[in-house]
Parts: C-alpha cells; structure tokens; sequence
C-alpha cells in the first residue's frame, strides 16, 4: 500500500515573529504565546506537548504529555518514574519538548535537562488530583505488558474497594519532573516557507543570546 501525500500543501500567512517583538528572557516569550493561543480558544489542550527521549534501546521516541506547570526555572509534567519514559530520563537526562500549535501556526521547540521535583510538590499535585486519576496511578505499571483491557479495569476495581473510604497517598514510582531549558525555539509560519524561527540559547551568565535561524 502507498499513498502520495506530495498535494497536502497549505500557506502560512497568519503571524510573523520579529527580533523587535521578541523579548530577553524565553520564558517569557514562552508565556506570551501560550496566554494567545489560549485565549484564541483554537486549541483544545494547549498544554499538550511531545516529550522525545533517548531510550535504553539507543532510539529516540516522542510522546504527548501534559504540561502542568512552567516557572522561570523550566517546564514541570508528572508521570510514573518506573515507565519506559521515566527510565530513560534516568539514564539520560537530554530530553526535547515540542509545542505545535497548527491553529495559530506556531511550534515551540525546547532542548534541556530533565530532572524529579522536591517530593512535596509532587505529593501536593498528587493530592489535586481527581480521585479516579490517584487510583490510576497505582493501577498501571505505566509501559509494562498486560493480557488485556480487562485485566486493568479488574484491577481499578479491585483498588477502588481496598481505598474505599481511605485517603490515597502519592506512591513512590510516580511523580513530577522539571525540564530546565538550554535552548528554545520559537517557529512561526510564513508564506512561501520562508517561516520565521527564533532561538534562544542560555548562556554561562545565565543570560540567553537570541539569533535568527534561516527556515
């Protein structure tokens, strides 16, 4: 089976990212562009974002999660420390987040060092959380094989029976990181692909030096 997609064309035409509308820190800029994109009500989550890994088979993978959080010391998602994500941050903590925005044609590209939050921060989102979200953290074995859907959903019920009536406290496996940025990207669509890219690289001052980068 084959399919020729060379038709799927479309002309960027609705931004443009200039070195006068960028400002010093990314972080910031970062900000900007989410509140817009938010506020345009174009986007159902505009916190989802894809988290590329080099995993312990040698081979990048990207997988959409959810940012929670973004502070000026980097961006902050949660998920089970024991899953094929989580074990390869911990044997390499180069990691690449990645917005698209295909409404507002914007991309955000942000390469840093990823690393787990203070057990407190975790335990408090832990405890934010919808009770039917707590319970699924302890069900799955986030990335292990199972026999089958029904296999899980027996197991959510087995749980919701052992708490029922209990508080559930955060477990151990699961919990936040913070991506701390080296490098961000700021892409806009342009007509004639001729697209506006922006970076940010931090510097050993922690100050960030700003270029523009040819589409």
């Amino acid at each position: 089976m084959k399919q020729d997609l060379s038709d799927y064309r479309k002309s960027y035409e609705k931004s443009e990212l200039l070195e006068e509308n960028c400002v010093e820190n990314p972080i910031e800029m970062f900000r900007n562009w989410f509140l817009e994109v938010e506020k345009s009500e174009t986007v159902a989550e505009v916190n989802a974002m894809t988290l590329s890994t080099i995993g312990l088979d040698g081979f990048p993978k990207g997988r959409v999660v959810l940012l929670k959080k973004y502070t000026f010391e980097g961006f902050i998602f949660y998920t089970n420390y024991e899953s094929e994500k989580g074990l390869a941050m911990t044997n390499n903590p180069n990691v690449c987040l990645s917005f698209f925005w295909p409404a507002m044609e914007r991309q955000i590209i942000i390469k840093g060092k990823v690393e787990k939050i203070a057990e407190n921060l975790s335990d408090g989102y832990f405890e934010s959380r919808p009770r039917g979200s707590r319970l699924g953290a302890l069900v799955s074995d986030q990335s292990s094989v199972i026999p089958s859907r029904a296999y899980i959903e027996q197991k959510l019920k087995d749980l919701e029976k052992v708490y029922e009536g209990k508080e559930i406290e955060r477990p151990s496996h699961w919990g936040g990181y913070i991506v701390k940025p080296k490098e961000i990207e700021f892409w806009q669509g342009r007509a004639n692909r001729l697209h506006d890219r922006i970076r940010y690289q931090l510097q050993a001052d922690y100050s960030w030096n700003i270029e523009r980068l040819a589409p």
